[in-house]
């Protein structure tokens, strides 16, 4: 390869490298974790299928690709509606469509209703039995339920656009945690709890996002202002192609100003999304997953997911080319 084709080959890649809430890695370790969250009663049903929760986790982020109606479910605007603690918008999805209109919820962000969407189908997947849908909606509720833990999703200003400060949002939400996780934070978490409200848990959750967003921008800006310019960005390989991201200083650094926030979200995600789990299991009966028929996955569901990594991985090509 020419010295003129490498250039372009990075340029391309930092161009259009996707941005992705908590990031693959982070959605696959929150559930991966929650697993082991739960009592023993659900525990032999999730835990044999610990890699397919995980793997899924990120189902909702590929979507986005494909499906235009995606991308509102994973954040709320929440900044739109006036000012904390927002007491104008309704929690109550009808009523909140009377008074605003759906094509404005939509327009601004529903994660906090969509969670409750995803319960309900999750319990009822529960009193049906139905094994396939148990996992798959276990997987895909955990998206949901971490991304309403992240302060930029619950702020208008989600990648810094409006402050000159592209890219923190995967400082935050992935570059973080694919550095520090697995080395330095801990996850002795306890047990997940039964959650008597869950859609006042939902909405406490982004509340408390959207108070940390000025503290994740206004941070990231005080330590871009003196750190030296030429350190704060390194060019990395991943998955074969070269990359510019926050170099491993500017990151830790940013991550010590914040009091190690993205930690402190991260474990409350792995907690919320086994609790969330519990609670549909509880709420549907508490039925022995232990007789389930385990049967796996019908070729109609196979197909459906071979599909989905087949597009997204068309739309990821087609977002790299430099055409």
């Amino acid at each position: 390869m020419t010295w003129s084709k490498t250039i372009l080959t990075i340029l391309c890649s930092i161009l259009t490298l996707p941005v992705f809430s908590w990031g693959f890695f982070g959605h696959r370790l929150i559930n991966r974790y929650a697993v082991f969250l739960l009592p023993p009663e659900m525990l032999v049903l999730y835990k044999p299928h610990i890699y397919f929760l995980s793997e899924h986790a990120v189902d909702p982020d590929k979507r986005r690709y494909i499906i235009r109606e995606e991308g509102a479910r994973h954040y709320i605007d929440i900044d739109r509606y006036g000012k904390a603690p927002y007491p104008l918008l309704p929690r109550d999805w009808k009523e909140a469509v009377a008074l605003y209109s759906e094509d404005t919820l939509q327009a601004h962000g529903i994660v906090p209703w969509w969670i409750e969407v995803m319960m309900r189908r999750l319990t009822a997947a529960f009193k049906e039995g139905n094994q396939a849908k148990i996992l798959k909606l276990s997987a895909e509720i955990g998206h949901y339920i971490s991304d309403a833990h992240v302060p930029l999703h619950a702020s208008s200003n989600h990648n810094g656009q409006l402050t000159n400060q592209q890219g923190i949002h995967g400082l935050w939400e992935s570059r973080a945690p694919e550095l520090l996780a697995e080395k330095e934070w801990d996850f002795l978490i306890g047990r997940a709890d039964y959650i008597p409200n869950t859609s006042q848990f939902a909405w406490s959750r982004v509340l408390e996002s959207a108070a940390a967003a000025d503290s994740v921008l206004t941070l990231e800006k005080k330590l871009s202002d003196r750190f030296p310019a030429d350190q704060k960005y390194a060019f990395e390989s991943r998955n074969g192609a070269i990359i510019k991201q926050y170099s491993s200083r500017y990151t830790i650094m940013y991550n010590h100003l914040l009091n190690s926030m993205a930690e402190r979200r991260f474990r409350q995600s792995v907690y919320a999304t086994a609790s969330y789990w519990y609670t549909a299991w509880v709420n549907a009966g508490q039925p022995d997953l232990s007789k389930l028929d385990h049967a796996g996955f019908s070729d109609a569901e196979t197909k459906e997911f071979e599909e989905l990594n087949l597009l997204w991985r068309q739309e990821k090509i087609k977002g790299r080319s430099c055409d």
